[in-house]
């Protein structure tokens, strides 16, 4: 079953109540009624980082995102492969964001995929206790410099059960981050549970056209172009329900995105 941007759209927007904490649309930009450029910063694993030439046609949803924000916004994609909300930290990483980060800006933190991996010690996190200890550096450092954290889900992997049903995978990160967020306030955005709604909808053969299928891969983890496009609609819908952004700052949610948008600069 194919469905249309619309379809997609209408779903994101209708899922769930808004969340504690998300009290209105992002920061005004600077001082005295001006506004400056925002910028909203990605900080997450394989699933929404920039791929490159040789990954080709393997697309992280972040690739996608800046298609559906106006001027005004700029989007700053350090999200990479492989890393735990833990082992982003210990690389250094999340301390290249936050010196980069200004008041007004907001840090999408997405992260749980590469947590559960428990026979690795520089990624793993326990759900509901250092999982949670290092998402709160993130939304700490963020609310220090000004700027804005909100948390999303992991988004859902292509798992199905003889009964052609989507199957969660990511056991309790979702639900802890869910805790996390209601805690401290913070603006949650269940991608996890959105993009496992579209995976149902599309069903067993017709979710292959949006993730890494390709002649000598099935890569269930990771998206192609109309893949990524259709998950970063998720993103960016969500931020408009929950009033993180406004509509002002969002465009195209209902039309088509070409997938010729997609491209993959040499590494």
């Amino acid at each position: 079953m194919s469905l249309t941007r619309r379809q997609v759209t209408t779903a994101a927007l209708a899922a769930v109540p808004l969340a504690l904490g998300a009290t209105g649309p992002a920061y005004a930009a600077s001082s005295g009624g001006a506004r400056r450029e925002r910028t909203v910063f990605i900080a997450g694993d394989s699933t929404a980082a920039q791929k490159y030439a040789d990954a080709a046609p393997e697309t992280g949803w972040g690739m996608a995102f800046p298609f559906f924000l106006c001027s005004g916004l700029a989007v700053a994609n350090h999200a990479v492969n492989g890393r735990s909300s833990k082992s982003f930290i210990d690389e250094g990483r999340l301390d290249v964001v936050l010196e980069a980060i200004r008041p007004g800006d907001l840090l999408i933190i997405q992260f749980g995929h590469n947590d559960s991996k428990v026979a690795d010690p520089t990624r793993y996190t326990e759900p509901w206790s250092t999982y949670q200890d290092y998402l709160r550096q993130y939304i700490d450092g963020a609310r220090a410099r000004g700027a804005r954290p909100v948390l999303a889900t992991s988004v859902e992997r292509r798992k199905f059960d003889a009964g052609g049903n989507a199957v969660p995978t990511h056991g309790d990160y979702p639900a802890a981050m869910t805790a996390l967020a209601e805690e401290e306030g913070v603006a949650l955005l269940d991608i996890q549970a959105l993009s496992i709604a579209l995976w149902q909808r599309l069903g067993v053969e017709e979710t292959k056209k949006y993730f890494n299928w390709t002649a000598t891969e099935q890569d269930n983890t990771h998206f192609n172009p109309p893949g990524a496009i259709a998950v970063a609609r998720l993103v960016v819908s969500e931020l408009l329900r929950r009033r993180v952004l406004a509509r002002r700052d969002v465009r195209r949610l209902d039309e088509e995105i070409p997938e010729s948008w997609i491209t993959w600069p040499q590494a």
